[in-house]
């Protein structure tokens, strides 16, 4: 039996700030538009003592081995010479590829439920109110008007995705489960319960059906404006057209137009080529177009946190990070 007494026994303590710099380095911390109060909490809970840094408080620049950004500047990464990775802040990382004071790192994008659930919302939101006629009905109000419109069966709504990737796969299932009549368009073949998915050879058969239009497209050098007149042309007369990816994916002179001659009956739009959307820009003045300040999903940290830290601690650890992106590809 062991006479060891109580307070010469070995004491457990939790790792200390200096024992996780020495593992892990800095990590930094840039956004303008999310709350470094709330990530930094979010990441220490999974790595206690984590040395977690806001910018412009930057302190030592050699310190910093993990970055976490939303849109820096060019010239952000120069002061930082010993940068083991980059996790973007969002899921679009076109802003952080091919710039000259970035090395090369591996560049992660966030991948959370809540995230997903965010973007498969705002997309369900924008879809159910055009297939229930709200635009219709907002505009009656607006007359003292009782209008009556006889509703129709979502199974005979045909609502087309455009991009199915990791949040465009999930918004097509998302509207295929609430019972919308569902088809997708990539240019790498996809498959997804429920929903009717179309190659790259085959855009015109989606498109020439296709009532409610949803671009899910990453932006990259090859989308840039690939939604264009003849996009819109190949839709059935009086389509609806929802952009919750990315402003350049779109010919925006083209949807003034389309929306001006009618061919396309409404849009919905949470991104653009200028943000915030400049006061003169033809879509304010526009009936038949609903604008939002992008905000279709946003990171939700404590949810995040825990892929973000497992990967400082892979990358720490000599492996790979989560999530990882392509950057020849762009996404």
């Amino acid at each position: 039996m062991s006479t060891q007494s109580a307070s010469s026994a070995p004491q457990l303590t939790s790792p200390t700030e200096d024992d996780a710099a020495r593992q892990y380095g800095a990590v930094l911390f840039f956004s303008d538009f999310d709350d470094p109060v709330t990530w930094g909490d979010a990441l220490k809970e999974n790595i206690p003592g984590l040395d977690f840094r806001v910018y412009p408080d930057v302190g030592n620049p050699d310190d910093i081995r993990h970055v976490l950004a939303w849109k820096p500047a060019p010239g952000f990464f120069e002061p930082f010479k010993n940068i083991a990775q980059v996790i973007n802040l969002g899921a679009g990382i076109d802003l952080l590829v091919g710039r000259n004071d970035l090395p090369d790192v591996p560049i992660s994008r966030l991948s959370d439920p809540g995230m997903i659930a965010l973007m498969r919302s705002y997309v369900l939101f924008s879809v159910i109110r055009y297939a229930r006629n709200i635009p219709e009905f907002e505009q009656a109000k607006r007359r003292r008007e009782w209008q009556y419109i006889h509703p129709r069966p979502l199974h005979r709504i045909k609502v087309g995705v455009l991009g199915l990737g990791h949040l465009g796969g999930a918004v097509a299932s998302g509207l295929a489960a609430a019972g919308f009549d569902v088809r997708g368009w990539d240019h790498a073949d996809k498959t997804i319960d429920g929903v009717k998915t179309f190659g790259a050879s085959k855009r015109d058969a989606f498109l020439s059906d296709v009532e409610i239009l949803v671009n899910m497209m990453p932006h990259t050098k090859h989308t840039e404006k690939l939604i264009d007149k003849t996009v819109f042309d190949a839709l059935p007369r009086g389509a609806k057209f929802v952009n919750a990816s990315r402003g350049p994916v779109v010919d925006e002179p083209a949807l003034v137009e389309a929306l001006r001659s009618g061919h396309l009956g409404g849009a919905t739009l949470d991104v653009f080529w200028v943000e915030p959307l400049p006061q003169d820009h033809p879509f304010w003045g526009m009936e038949n177009v609903l604008i939002t300040p992008h905000l279709a999903s946003i990171t939700v940290p404590e949810a995040a946190a825990r892929d973000v830290a497992e990967s400082i601690r892979r990358v720490s650890a000599g492996g790979e990070p989560l999530h990882r992106a392509d950057t020849r590809r762009g996404y």
